[in-house]
């Protein structure tokens, strides 16, 4: 079994604040999920599709940080993309909910801004 990267949430606002322009945050929940907030500026992709949408994770210049509700269903897809070869892919440790237990700010209105 191949190891993933994670990142915690003080080191990804850390990078996020210094030159995030380069990181592309993937939020793998459910539309349902989704609708109750996102992190700000993150891209969503259900779960499910990521099979189907793989090519947007060849682009070697972009960071990818995936995360989903508690950082369980995040780890599963960075594994399988770390299977197909993808290695500039990280699991956000804890998902969303550590996100906003450290007091990070949440998008509440996302924009739906699918990938």
């Amino acid at each position: 079994m191949l190891p993933i990267k994670e990142i915690n949430v003080t080191d990804l606002s850390q990078k996020l604040e210094q030159d995030g322009s380069n990181i592309e945050l993937i939020d793998i929940r459910t539309p349902a999920e989704v609708a109750r907030g996102v992190i700000p500026n993150a891209k969503t992709l259900p779960m499910h599709l990521i099979p189907l949408k793989l090519d947007i994770f060849n682009d070697p210049t972009r960071e990818f940080v995936v995360y989903c509700r508690t950082g369980s269903r995040s780890a599963q897809a960075c594994m399988f993309l770390s299977q197909q070869g993808v290695n500039n892919v990280s699991n956000l440790r804890g998902g969303i909910m550590n996100w906003a237990q450290q007091g990070f700010s949440i998008d509440q209105s996302p924009a739906g801004n699918i990938v």
